[in-house]
């Protein structure tokens, strides 16, 4: 069964990427290939939330190599507790894609109100007072609701979904189901939870994907990894492949540029929230101004990924195209772009409580 739900989802994999071409499978060699075998093992399917990364082999194996170790690994926490961290963080960052996802796995995983809650992504109405502290903290911040030593586990989640959920709103749909009735899209909806829970009851072993990646040092920003030997790995090797290709992909400027504005991460600035919508884009204008002419298409864009990755367009990617970019360099700006975000989300995440995320909605969630 899991074979055959493998080889069912492979061509709505291509079907759903937007911007960039697909690598089909039985076109996958080297680095990819391995990447593209160890997902279909380990996770059930070639989820599209990866595979779009394809064009650049070595943010492949550090997409993957994160989400494995951090959502799927086996460790000190339970699959619902990182499933429903993972909802929450998509429930921020206005990802509904990974609200449905990580929604419908947890609906599978759980009975009751608590399923049903889960199958309209309604966090807050989740009736276990641990799974409903959980979706707050992951949503909002504030104190840590879990013991030390769950840190390096449901941080890394976190961590690994601003990550994703930044690429998800830039190269995939708003769903992975498709648009149909009410009646008929709350049946694929239980059909899709049923299927996603089936595929998170498998045993998967840590530290089998950060060999996919050479060996790095762990810097200041992801010593909360700890004691877990699998998410230091993995983390320190994702981060250093990420950098490499920010480096060969993302003008100086552009990365200097973001770096300095990461303070405001979790706080938008007036001008990604103010209202008409003449004065919207204000703040990204007035920070990009500042950067040579031929870096603002990278520039915007960058921000854009960082701050309100729900509100990228076509014309957005059709400027840094302009600019020369291919698949693999638009993928590596945006992953660096993301990552960048999430890393310092991900280093404050048991220190400070960061604003709930405000403005544009790109589609109502819960």
């Amino acid at each position: 069964m899991r074979k055959i739900i493998a080889r069912v989802a492979r061509p709505a994999t291509a079907l759903q990427l937007r911007h960039v071409t697909p690598v089909a499978p039985s076109r996958a060699d080297g680095p990819v290939a391995a990447v593209y075998q160890q997902i279909e093992r380990d996770f059930g399917m070639l989820a599209p939330p990866v595979a779009l990364h394809a064009a650049s082999p070595v943010v492949l194996a550090a997409a993957w190599t994160m989400l494995r170790e951090a959502l799927l690994a086996s460790g000190r926490t339970g699959r619902e507790a990182r499933e429903v961290v993972a909802a929450g963080v998509s429930q921020a960052n206005r990802c509904p894609y990974c609200v449905d996802v990580h929604g419908g796995t947890l609906a599978g995983l759980l009975s009751g109100p608590d399923a049903a809650a889960m199958l309209t992504g309604q966090l807050a109405d989740l009736r276990d007072p641990r799974l409903r502290e959980l979706a707050g903290w992951a949503a909002h911040g504030g104190p840590p609701p879990f013991p030390a030593e769950h840190g390096p586990e449901l941080v890394g989640v976190a961590v690994v979904f601003h990550y994703l959920n930044r690429m998800v709103n830039v190269f995939l749909p708003d769903s992975p189901l498709p648009p149909v009735p009410g009646p008929v899209a709350a049946v694929l909806r239980r059909g899709a939870a049923r299927i996603l829970a089936g595929l998170a009851g498998r045993t998967v072993v840590p530290g089998e994907s950060p060999g996919l990646l050479p060996p790095a040092t762990v810097p200041p920003d992801l010593s909360w990894t700890g004691d877990r030997p699998h998410l230091v790995a993995a983390f320190a090797r994702s981060a250093a492949v990420v950098d490499a290709a920010g480096e060969r992909s993302v003008p100086a400027p552009v990365r200097r540029l973001l770096t300095a504005q990461l303070p405001r991460l979790g706080a938008p600035p007036s001008g990604l929230d103010a209202r008409p919508a003449a004065l919207r884009l204000r703040w990204l204008d007035e920070c990009v101004a500042g950067l040579p002419e031929s870096d603002r298409p990278a520039g915007r864009l960058a921000l854009l990924v960082a701050f309100a990755s729900y509100r990228v367009t076509a014309a957005d990617v059709d400027r840094v195209r302009a600019r020369g970019y291919d698949d693999r360099g638009l993928v590596e700006l945006a992953a660096w772009s993301s990552l960048t975000a999430a890393r310092y989300l991900g280093a404050r995440a048991l220190r400070v409580a960061p604003a709930p995320t405000a403005g544009w909605s790109r589609r109502t969630i819960g």
